[in-house]
């Protein structure tokens, strides 16, 4: 899994100076294979237990190399919780070719993950 930092502009405003590395936004454009982006917020229990429904789906079929996963979360990207128009924690994103292909809001389960993922898991 990887966490990304840094903010989406580059202007003085910003305390976290945005790199081509860090951005969330080039990175899932530029990424190989899709991009599963999990929005959450450290601070809820909801997000945290939908955070391990997506390990075990991942790691149940040998999945975790079908995406390249991403965890924004809310308290440290704000901006890109707006960019995505995320209005709902958890969230789950998946984004293919510069496409927002899917989009799950608090997910249940390990089953809801599945379905929500079966198009691309093996």
């Amino acid at each position: 899994m990887r966490r990304l930092t840094g903010s989406q502009s580059g202007t003085a405003k910003s305390p976290h100076p945005r790199t081509k590395e860090d951005d969330i936004a080039t990175a899932v454009i530029t990424a190989p294979k899709p991009g599963l982006v999990f929005f959450h917020s450290a601070v809820s229990g909801s997000c945290r237990r939908a955070e391990g429904f997506l390990a075990q789906v991942l790691q149940r079929r040998r999945n975790h190399d079908t995406f390249r996963l991403y965890r924004v979360d809310l308290e440290e990207r704000p901006d890109l919780v707006e960019r995505f128009r995320i209005e709902t924690l958890p969230t789950l994103m998946v984004v293919e070719e510069k496409t927002v292909r899917a989009r799950l809001e608090r997910p249940r389960g390990c089953r809801e993950i599945e379905r929500f993922l079966a198009p691309w898991l093996q």
